[in-house]
């Protein structure tokens, strides 16, 4: 073999996972349609085919346990953490994943997802070595999302590079009277990221736009790194209550 050749990188998704949570205490094994939700999360993304190895990253024995049981890969992190990514960081150390491998951050709260989505996400980063990370908007079509702080929105120039996220509808439309209203993007959370720079990343100190929007992505931008966004078509939903709940678990029925 010619030792100059490169092996492509193998696209590895793993599941931030932890039990306690304000809104919805144990959230992960709540049960939907007979299983648990990190299950149908697991599963989901075992059958993307672009996927080589999915773990699940949390901090309780509750959760591992559970992953256990139904043959699922999982990886104990620390439970200092502050946020999925520092989680996502220290599974890609343990799991001793390649530097330019894509680690795709797959929310253990959205049974729903369309499998689509992780191909979507990670593709950009297969096909440009040098990018560092990217992510997946979707056109917003419900008008109560425009104003609501828990759908972040966000603007990118033509290359589909993010220039901003916000909890604040952006862009605001300065004259009333325009006939046409702007086009709004909502953030999905999925995120596509080489495993160098997600280690990079998590070692940088907090911005001050990320410190007021609480929105981390943002403190990749400020820092001066690209977030390439990719225009999907697939809307996902979060569980983050257990009336969320009761609307997935009606559309699994």
């Amino acid at each position: 073999m010619d030792p100059t050749h490169k092996k492509a990188p193998k696209v590895v998704a793993i599941i931030p996972a932890r039990y306690h949570s304000n809104r919805f205490e144990g959230k992960p094994l709540a049960e939907i349609a007979g299983k648990a939700m990190i299950r149908h999360v697991y599963e989901r993304a075992t059958a993307v085919d672009l996927i080589s190895r999915v773990a699940v990253a949390t901090d309780d024995e509750r959760i591992a346990d559970c992953v256990r049981g139904f043959g699922g890969e999982v990886v104990m992190t620390s439970p200092e953490h502050v946020s999925g990514t520092d989680r996502l960081a220290e599974a890609a150390t343990l799991l001793e994943i390649n530097e330019q491998d894509v680690v795709v951050n797959i929310q253990g709260d959205q049974p729903l997802f369309d499998q689509a989505v992780v191909e979507q996400v990670a593709r950009p980063l297969l096909d440009d070595p040098a990018l560092p990370m990217s992510t997946l908007i979707y056109k917003i079509i419900r008008p109560e999302e425009i104003n609501d702080p828990n759908h972040v929105k966000t603007v990118f120039d033509i290359n589909g590079m993010a220039l901003y996220f916000s909890r604040a509808s952006i862009p605001f439309q300065r004259n009333p009277d325009e006939p046409h209203v702007p086009t709004y993007y909502k953030h999905l959370g999925f995120y596509a990221y080489r495993k160098g720079f997600l280690l990079t990343f998590v070692g940088l100190p907090e911005g001050e736009w990320e410190r007021f929007e609480k929105l981390e992505q943002l403190r990749a931008l400020e820092y001066g790194y690209r977030i390439k966004v990719i225009l999907t078509e697939h809307d996902s939903i979060e569980v983050d209550t257990p009336r969320d709940l009761e609307r997935v678990e009606a559309m699994f029925r």
